[in-house]
């Protein structure tokens, strides 16, 4: 982008230059061809910019579909963890035990709240 100003400044400079000089008619044809340069450029840059909004939505969509899958997964491996934990298996008798007495204190306020 820098290079690009540079150019235009000198090209402003050549344009003053020849006006000065006398040789308006090579000026305005310089100054014609700058433009449509930059018409060009800018046209190319607009359709880029589109390209480049519509590939960032699209990630964006995906990025938000990953994160629901995410969500979903973890609580899938709760649950399969509660039932693992649950199904007491001889090395977790300890945690089936602190699963069940938490699931019964659960159950416990759930029966008070109900019966205020």
């Amino acid at each position: 982008m820098l290079l690009y100003l540079k150019q235009n400044v000198n090209f402003v400079e050549i344009v003053y230059s020849k006006f000065i000089m006398g040789n308006t008619l090579e000026a305005i044809h310089l100054l014609e061809k700058s433009l449509q340069n930059l018409l060009s450029n800018y046209e190319f840059l607009k359709k880029e910019n589109e390209i480049l909004l519509q590939n960032n939505n699209s990630l964006q969509i995906k990025l938000l579909e990953k994160e629901h899958d995410l969500s979903i997964q973890k609580k899938e491996f709760e649950s399969l963890k509660i039932a693992k934990t649950i199904e007491g298996s001889g090395s977790n008798t300890r945690d089936t035990k602190l699963k069940i007495n938490s699931l019964i204190k659960e159950i416990d306020k759930c029966i008070i709240q109900l019966q205020e």
